[in-house]
């Protein structure tokens, strides 16, 4: 799950992470009335799921010119225009693609008087199978470009889970930053909460970008970004209520809803497979039945205890994505029983109605009566022996032409 930039923000200030004066705004009301509080310069900036704002750009124009989605506004007049204009606008950036994303919120922050720009970050590194503090001295817009370009400006400290980011190694890091002298102090101690709430909060990513040098010496969170890993969210009802659901592709939360991992994806065979290892077997099984002509439409794990109302569910998501030509589910009854599978097929088949093909692999645990249900539903349904006879009738239902 992600948040917004002011969430973070607000989340990271419980653990002591210094953070610039400001408020979030839904309305240009709202926006008017924040601004009047802050002392210029004042920062106002986009709040969408993506980063990239500041060189991105929204479909309205200020002053004859394309209206960026951050601007530092001289005073509170200008900065409640700017936010107006924002509100309700579509902004697009490098990470949101050519089609962006509407601006729901503001931040309005009290400008700051910045020495130094640096990056500071957890993420989880899957080769250590631990989190990963990472830092570098050169912060800001381009540390993507840093990172591509020059890996070795990259400074890591790994931090196991249980115990934490030790004290040395946050001092250590803030040394290998160039974060001395009389920044020692508060540089070691954001950077120690940064990774107390990474693990407190069961995150998938917290990220500081900028991390700045202040004017007066003390170090900041400009911006802030984190993720959270969403089968851990029982565990914090008050990080859950910050989901926006407008940030999300309205048929993956509606999945999510019904407990079923989805994602959208480009191509036109939809897909429905109970295991997430099996699912990325089925995408690769078609792109080699097709020979790299033939694409899934989506990523969908019904998951090990699916129901028939889970499954009827699942296809309806799946029909309602008017990129597919076909249906492949390919399931492997282990927990799951392949006869519910097959009921929960043939109830959402004669209840929705089916458009395009469908092509059914069933295999373990009660599959001849699984079988059986399909055979005797009269319903037009392509039955397969195996994963790979399954993906040559999806790719041909699809009509993808593939050489002999």
């Amino acid at each position: 799950m992600k948040i917004h930039e002011f969430q973070a923000k607000g989340l990271l200030a419980r653990y002591g992470v210094a953070v610039p004066k400001g408020a979030a705004a839904a309305t240009a009301s709202e926006a008017r009335e924040i601004a009047g509080t802050l002392t210029p310069p004042i920062a106002v900036k986009s709040q969408i799921h993506a980063g990239g704002r500041g060189k991105g750009v929204l479909d309205v124009e200020y002053r004859g010119e394309p209206l960026h989605g951050v601007v530092l506004a001289a005073g509170a007049d200008e900065a409640a225009e700017v936010a107006s204009l924002m509100l309700g606008h579509t902004l697009v950036t490098k990470q949101t693609g050519p089609e962006g994303r509407k601006v729901g919120r503001v931040l309005l922050e009290q400008g700051t008087k910045i020495e130094r720009e640096l990056y500071l970050g957890v993420v989880i590194d899957r080769a250590l199978g631990r989190p990963v503090m990472m830092g570098c001295a050169e912060g800001g817009m381009s540390i993507e470009e840093i990172a591509a370009e020059r890996p070795e400006a990259i400074v890591r400290e790994p931090m196991r889970p249980r115990a934490g980011l030790q004290a040395f190694q946050a001092r250590k890091m803030a040394v290998r930053l160039g974060l001395t002298g009389t920044l020692l102090r508060p540089a070691a101690k954001l950077i120690g909460a940064l990774a107390k709430a990474f693990v407190d909060l069961d995150c998938s990513l917290a990220e500081i970008n900028p991390l700045v040098v202040t004017g007066d010496g003390g170090v900041m969170a400009l911006d802030a970004k984190m993720n959270f890993d969403d089968n851990a969210l029982f565990r914090h009802p008050d990080v859950k209520e910050l989901r926006d659901l407008s940030e999300e592709d309205p048929i993956e939360a509606r999945a999510k809803e019904a407990d079923l991992s989805y994602v959208t994806m480009d191509g036109t065979i939809g897909c429905m497979v109970n295991g997430a290892g099996l699912a990325m077997a089925t995408m690769d099984i078609i792109s080699y039945a097709s020979g790299g002509k033939g694409a899934p439409a989506n990523f969908l794990d019904v998951g090990g205890a699916a129901t028939a109302d889970r499954v009827t569910e699942a296809m309806r998501i799946i029909l309602e994505d008017p990129k597919v030509k076909t249906i492949l589910v390919n399931i492997f009854g282990g927990i799951v029983l392949c006869d519910v599978i097959a009921e929960g097929i043939v109830t959402a088949t004669r209840e929705i109605g089916l458009t395009v093909p469908l092509v059914v692999r069933l295999e373990g645990t009660n599959v001849e009566r699984g079988r059986a249900i399909l055979a005797d539903s009269g319903l037009n349904i392509i039955t397969a022996d195996s994963m790979l006879d399954a993906a040559r009738k999806a790719v041909r239902a699809a009509g993808v032409e593939v050489e002999a």
